[in-house]
């Protein structure tokens, strides 16, 4: 597919023209090459609207590179918390230490470089090359496989290799040689603003007049996503382990995996046949390396992450001997005070609120039996 020189010139003059008009004032709009990595980073499958508060917050506590390489781990992790997909956070904070040392703590404008950072590959790089250092690198993100899709009428799943590289091809022609970086975003501007999923608003298009879906009976019809995977359900159980001195227990995830190096309270899966309470003791020996007893039950959280549907019971429970058996995770007692200044997934959260609001019922004698939270999927 290769437009004519002629139309991708009036693409981007069109486009250009429209997000100097209609862009979004976000506060990574004429940032560092470092703030827009991280911005980039940010908005990985995350929503605009849920990554400026973070972004803000991140960029005041780490404002350079090698702010952010000489923190640790589990600082970095507890800026990042609830934001999800944690592994972008590991792999940001690996990357920063790469810059820090290989490249003087100056991001890199190379892309052979940049794309040797973890984390990030040809879409990040694309984008971090042509908005901080203005150099033609095209970007295929979700917002421009849609407006892509339905411009040139393209069939079939954007995903598959054939129209992975038709996309990228189109990309890589369209974007210009003077204001790559706006014309980069103004794609994604457009995908986010114009040409919704549901409901595109083809009349206000600046590039209705080349667009193929824009002039059929159903614009919506492009691009052709396959159905999503079917919801798995999955119930977890924690165990708020709680000492003599009032302390509780959290412990480390591996840096690996779901919620890779956050802390939680010890957490198991259900096993078929197995009760919850079961998991919970199970929780308590398996997990944080002590026999205990539960008390009650404070919690029964909703929560959806990827394919998964959770179901969290939180139990309250106490050790059963002041000495523990061998620790297989790491371990920490903490007062419920501390609790904030680590970094828990976002149901475990839920858990941390529902034992801070226990702790005051406690202290007021106005317990409630169960404290029920369930968010929006």
């Amino acid at each position: 597919m290769n437009p004519t020189q002629e139309t991708r010139d009036k693409i981007a003059v069109a486009l250009l023209a429209w997000f100097q008009r209609h862009k979004r004032d976000l506060p990574w709009r004429g940032a560092t090459p470092y703030g827009v990595w991280v911005s980039e980073i940010m908005l990985q499958q995350t929503q605009v609207v849920t990554v400026i508060p973070f972004y803000l917050r991140f960029m005041e506590r780490f404002p350079t590179v090698t702010a952010l390489a000489e923190a640790s781990i589990e600082e970095v992790l507890t800026y990042w918390a609830g934001l999800g997909y944690y592994a972008r956070a590991r792999n940001l904070h690996r990357a920063a230490q790469r810059v820090a040392e290989e490249f003087g703590g100056v991001v890199p404008s190379d892309p052979v470089d940049i794309e040797s950072l973890p984390g990030i590959g040809r879409y990040t790089a694309g984008a971090i090359l042509s908005i901080a250092y203005s150099v033609p690198r095209p970007i295929v993100d979700a917002n421009v496989i849609r407006v892509l899709s339905r411009v040139f009428g393209i069939t079939g799943d954007p995903k598959s290799s054939v129209n992975q590289d038709t996309l990228w091809g189109l990309a890589e022609q369209l974007v210009p040689k003077v204001n790559p970086g706006d014309f980069n975003q103004g794609l994604m501007e457009l995908g986010a603003l114009v040409c919704e999923p549901v409901e595109p608003r083809c009349d206000t298009c600046p590039l209705l007049t080349f667009c193929v879906a824009g002039h059929s009976p159903d614009p919506t019809a492009l691009p052709e996503i396959p159905p999503r995977k079917t919801a798995v359900s999955v119930t977890h159980v924690s165990v708020l382990i709680r000492n003599e001195k009032g302390e509780l227990l959290l412990t480390q995830r591996p840096l690996h995996g779901l919620w890779g190096g956050l802390w939680e309270f010890p957490r198991v899966i259900l096993r078929v046949g197995e009760t919850p309470q079961e998991a919970g003791l199970r929780a308590g020996r398996e997990v944080a390396g002590y026999e205990i007893s539960l008390s009650k039950q404070i919690a029964k959280i909703k929560h959806s992450v990827t394919h998964h549907r959770i179901t969290l019971y939180g139990f309250l429970a106490s050790p059963l001997d002041i000495s523990p058996l061998e620790h297989p995770h790491r371990v920490l007692w903490i007062l419920p005070s501390e609790l904030d200044r680590y970094a828990l997934s976002a149901p475990q959260v839920l858990l941390r609120n529902a034992i801070q609001m226990l702790l005051v019922e406690e202290k007021q004698g106005t317990v409630q039996p169960i404290l029920d939270f369930m968010p929006q999927d």
